[in-house]
C-alpha cells in the first residue's frame, strides 16, 4: 500500500521540509481587508507580520474550501492508495470535519483523517512522525495509534504579549484586556479538550517565561527524551535564547525552533512565546 501524508498550513512545517518527504499540504487563510493571502502560498510569516503592524483592523482567517481539498485528494488519488490528513485542531477551526466531508467525495484513495486536537509544530510533529513510519512501512493503523500515543504524552504552553488581539478577535471583552494591559498580565494558554484556555496568568513576560521553561524541565528532569520546539511570533531571537537556556542543563536533548504563522498569529499577535515537546 503506498499511503501519502497531508496536513494544513498550521503545521508550519517548512517548505524545504514538506517538498523532501512529501508531505502536502492544504493551506487556511488570512484577509487583510479585500484580499485573502493563502499562508505559506501567498503570503510569508514575516509579510504577514508587516501588515499585521499596518493594520488597522485585524484580519480575517478561513479554512480550506471542501472544493480545494477535494482536488487535491483527487490528485494523490492517481498515485497513491491511501492519505493519512493531520489537521488543526477541530475545536478551532472545522478543516478536520472539510477534510473528513472531502474524503468521502473522493473515490479510489483511503483518507485518514486525523484531529491533532492541537495546532502549530504539535500538530507538525505528528506529521513528521507519520512520515518516518510509513517510511518504514507502516500501514495507516499503525500509525494512527502511534499518533494516539504522542497526542497523550504532548504538552504545549504559550505566552501571549500582547492582550489586544485576543480583545479585537472576541477572545477578551475590553475591560479585561484594559486590567490585563495594567497589571502586565501575560497569560499562558494551552489546549484542553481541543479548544484554547487559560493555564496561569502571570503578571510579567519574563516570569511567564519562566514558567513554561519550568515545566518543560519537569519532564526533562525525569530522564525521558523529549522532542522539543521553542515556538515564537516574530521573536526568533527571543525563541533561541530560551533554546539555549534550556540546552545550558539538558545539551543532548532534541529541540528546534519554529513559528506563529498568519492564522494562529492573527489570535495570539506579535511578540507571542510557546514550547511544545513530547516523549519520544
Amino acid at each position: 500500500m503506498k499511503v501519502a501524508v497531508m496536513t494544513d498550513s498550521t503545521a508550519y512545517i517548512d517548505k524545504e521540509i514538506r517538498d523532501k518527504h512529501q508531505i502536502y499540504m492544504v493551506p487556511l487563510s488570512v484577509q487583510f481587508a479585500d484580499t485573502s493571502y493563502r499562508e505559506e502560498i501567498d503570503i510569508t510569516t514575516d509579510e504577514f507580520y508587516r501588515k499585521l503592524k499596518e493594520s488597522k483592523e485585524l484580519p480575517k482567517t478561513s479554512q480550506p474550501s471542501i472544493g480545494d481539498i477535494t482536488s487535491l485528494l483527487e490528485e494523490l488519488a492517481k498515485d497513491y492508495d491511501a492519505v493519512i490528513s493531520i489537521h488543526l485542531s477541530s475545536g478551532i477551526s472545522g478543516t478536520y470535519q472539510a477534510v473528513v466531508s472531502a474524503g468521502e467525495m473522493v473515490e479510489g484513495i483511503d483518507v485518514y483523517a486525523y484531529d491533532s486536537e492541537i495546532s502549530c509544530m504539535a500538530q507538525g510533529f505528528l506529521v513528521l512522525e507519520a512520515v518516518e513510519l510509513i517510511a518504514k512501512g507502516k500501514q495507516p493503523a499503525e500509525v494512527i495509534k502511534r499518533l494516539d500515543e504522542i497526542k497523550v504524552t504532548t504538552r504545549s504552553y504559550f505566552m501571549v504579549d500582547d492582550l489586544s488581539n485576543l480583545q479585537r478577535g472576541g477572545r477578551l471583552n475590553g475591560a479585561q484586556a484594559i486590567i490585563g494591559s495594567l497589571l502586565q498580565v501575560k497569560p499562558i494558554l494551552h489546549f484542553v479538550d481541543k479548544i484554547i484556555v487559560p493555564f496561569e496568568k502571570i503578571r510579567t513576560k519574563k516570569k511567564a517565561i519562566q514558567r513554561i521553561l519550568d515545566l518543560l524541565e519537569e519532564d526533562a528532569s525525569q530522564g525521558q527524551r523529549l522532542k522539543i520546539a521553542f515556538i515564537h511570533a516574530n521573536r526568533e531571537g527571543e525563541a533561541i535564547e530560551l533554546q539555549q537556556k534550556f540546552l545550558a542543563k539538558y545539551p543532548d536533548m532534541d529541540t528546534t525552533i519554529s513559528y506563529f504563522g498568519p492564522v494562529i498569529g492573527t489570535h495570539l499577535g506579535e511578540g507571542a512565546l510557546g514550547v511544545t515537546w513530547y516523549k519520544k
